[in-house]
């Protein structure tokens, strides 16, 4: 019983940690049609940067470090959005290799930068003393990881459901060329909603630090995790990345731990299975 339950919640850290991830994944996925593979890449960079700032300044607060992470992160990405990628626009196999190339920049540079060990992110002191739930002993700070996740779904649900941007956002996912027809700048929004995206997985870096620490490879371990989340929700569903963070992250969580050997097919079983039976996935549209 202890192993269930001590895995379960494993599983909800997991995929509260993914959907820091895969939100921006599948808003870029969604509007542009790209499938940016420089958002593990993004991710990692959050993750050294927030590793960087909390062991030159051990008072820092983990939070504001996210902020900070996620806003370097965010131009960071705007940059390469404006820069790169809009010049590559009327080339979306162009715009994906670059991605792909930006990926191994990124991962060189930051080689390059920290060397090959890997740096732990220290758990914020208020947050270190286990938590006891039915009985069994449990890390705080996972816990509160989840409750950032649905933070963060509730925060951009209302950012696409209740703003202006974000109706521009929805029309730009729902038509891109009606959009422009109305006068919606799609161009900009690009930009936005590629920063929004960076952002998220800079400052999701940071908080999944504590648990996954900064170390070469970690883009490459965490970017098919969200491509299958992505997959699994539905291009462009918030609800669905939702929902698909927690299912990889319990799919992931016991496979790991129940059949090791087969944690990869027990993993992309359900993706190829989706593609096959419902391409859109859960909660997508054809055609979005």
């Amino acid at each position: 019983m202890q192993f269930w339950i001590i895995q379960g919640l494993n599983s909800l850290s997991l995929g509260g940690l993914l959907f820091l991830l895969s939100s921006g994944f599948s808003l870029i996925f969604g509007l542009m049609r790209l499938a940016n593979l420089t958002h593990g890449a993004f991710f990692m960079l959050g993750t050294y940067f927030g590793a960087t700032a909390m062991r030159a300044y051990s008072d820092l607060s983990i939070w504001a470090v996210a902020v900070w992470a996620g806003v370097a992160v965010a131009a960071i990405g705007g940059l390469f959005e404006r820069l790169v990628l809009t010049r590559l626009k009327a080339n979306p196999l162009g715009q994906v290799l670059v991605t792909l190339g930006m990926s191994f920049i990124i991962s060189d540079a930051c080689l390059a930068l920290w060397g090959g060990d890997s740096i732990p992110v220290p758990t914020p002191r208020n947050l270190q003393a286990p938590t006891r739930l039915f009985g069994f002993v449990f890390p705080t700070y996972r816990l509160v990881l989840v409750g950032c996740a649905i933070t963060a779904a509730i925060t951009l649900y209302l950012l696409l459901e209740r703003t202006r941007l974000g109706a521009m956002i929805r029309a730009g996912v729902d038509d891109a060329q009606m959009a422009r027809a109305v006068g919606i700048p799609v161009s900009n929004l690009f930009t936005i909603v590629f920063c929004l995206g960076a952002g998220i997985a800079g400052a999701g870096g940071v908080l999944g630090g504590p648990i996954l620490s900064a170390y070469p490879g970690l883009d490459a371990d965490m970017l098919p995790l969200a491509l299958i989340v992505v997959i699994l929700g539905g291009i462009g569903s918030l609800l669905g990345a939702f929902i698909g963070s927690f299912i990889v992250g319990f799919i992931y969580t016991f496979g790991t731990a129940l059949f090791p050997e087969l944690a990869y097919i027990i993993l992309f079983l359900p993706m190829i299975l989706v593609l096959a039976l419902r391409p859109q996935g859960l909660l997508g549209r054809l055609g979005a």
